[in-house]
C-alpha cells in the first residue's frame, strides 16, 4: 500500500456541466444516428433528454433517468463501432462545448505538477477519448457490460455518488495522493461524496443544493460562461427540419423550441 506523499496532489474533475456544457453520454447522438445506431425518433428523444439534463438539477432521480435512457438506447450496439464513431467525431462534437475556464483550470493544475483526474458517470467509451482530448492524466467512468461484442444494457460499474469517492480513495492509495491537499470540482450535489473526500473542494456552476452547501462550508464557487455552441437556438420556422437533421446541440435546441410551440398551442386550444 502506498503512503500519502505530501508532494503528490491530484485535481479530480467531474465532466458534465463542469468541464463540458452538456451531457457527454448524449453528446454523440447525431454521429450515432449517422452511423446507423439510432432511429430518427430515438435521436429526438435523446435531444429531449439532453434538454432535460441541461435545464434540471442533477439530482439522483434525474441522473438515474438519464442513465436508464442511455443504457436502454445502447442495448445491442456494437461496442467497437461506438468507439470508432467517438474517435472519428470527437473533436467536432466535444471541443465546441468545453468551458474555456475549465481548460485554463486544468492547465493551471498541470503546470503546478498536479495529476488531473476525470471522473464521470458517463460511459468510458466517451469519457476516455474526451480525457485524451483534454490532456488529463487519469480517467475513471462507468463501464457498460459487453457480451459477444455488443452492449447488454447492464452496467459492470456505475461511477456515481459514493462510488466516485471510492474511486478517489483508491487512486489516492495507488498513487500516494495526500487527499487533504487535493482538489475536486463538480456542479452537482450528487458529487458531495467526492467533494467531501478532498481538502480543497470547489463547485462549478452548482445546482441550488450544492451552492447552498458550498456557502455553508466556505467552498470556492466558480461560475463558467456557457460556450456559444451550447446556447445556439434555431429559428422556429425551421424547427421541424432541424429536429431531425441538426447536429449535437442543434437537435437539443430544436427540441426545446418544438416543445415550446406544443405548449403554446395547448394553451391556445384550452383558452378558446
Amino acid at each position: 500500500m502506498s503512503q500519502a506523499d505530501p508532494t503528490r496532489i491530484a485535481a479530480f474533475f467531474d465532466l458534465d456541466k463542469t468541464v463540458i456544457a452538456r451531457s457527454s453520454a448524449l453528446a454523440f447522438t447525431r454521429p450515432f444516428y449517422d452511423g446507423g445506431l439510432l432511429s430518427r425518433r430515438t435521436m429526438l428523444r435523446s435531444a429531449i433528454a439532453q434538454l432535460q439534463f441541461l435545464l434540471a438539477a442533477a439530482d439522483a432521480d434525474n441522473v438515474d433517468r438519464l442513465r436508464k435512457h442511455v443504457t436502454d438506447m445502447s442495448t445491442g450496439w456494437n461496442a467497437a463501432q461506438v468507439r470508432a464513431i467517438v474517435a472519428e467525431t470527437l473533436d467536432d462534437v466535444v471541443r465546441p462545448v468545453v468551458f474555456p475556464e475549465a481548460l485554463e483550470l486544468i492547465e493551471q493544475h498541470k503546470e503546478s505538477g498536479h495529476d488531473v483526474v476525470l471522473i464521470s458517470a458517463s460511459g468510458i467509451e466517451m469519457v476516455e477519448p474526451i480525457g485524451e482530448l483534454l490532456g488529463v492524466d487519469i480517467v475513471r467512468a462507468s463501464i457498460m457490460r459487453v457480451v459477444d461484442g455488443h452492449y447488454s444494457g447492464d452496467l459492470d460499474f456505475y461511477c456515481y455518488g459514493d462510488e466516485k469517492a471510492t474511486v478517489v480513495e483508491e487512486l489516492a492509495t495507488e498513487h500516494g495522493y495526500d487527499l487533504s491537499r487535493c482538489y475536486a470540482y463538480s456542479d452537482s450535489v450528487t458529487d458531495l461524496p467526492m467533494l467531501d473526500a478532498v481538502g480543497r473542494p470547489a463547485v462549478v456552476n452548482p445546482d441550488k443544493a450544492l451552492r447552498r452547501r458550498a456557502v455553508e462550508s466556505g467552498w470556492e464557487t466558480l461560475d463558467f460562461a456557457t460556450p456559444a455552441a451550447a446556447t445556439r437556438r434555431p429559428s422556429p420556422t425551421t424547427v421541424g427540419r432541424t429536429a431531425l437533421c441538426a447536429t449535437g446541440i442543434g437537435a437539443i435546441t430544436a427540441a426545446a423550441v418544438y416543445y415550446h410551440h406544443l405548449q403554446a398551442r395547448h394553451l391556445r386550444v384550452h383558452a378558446a
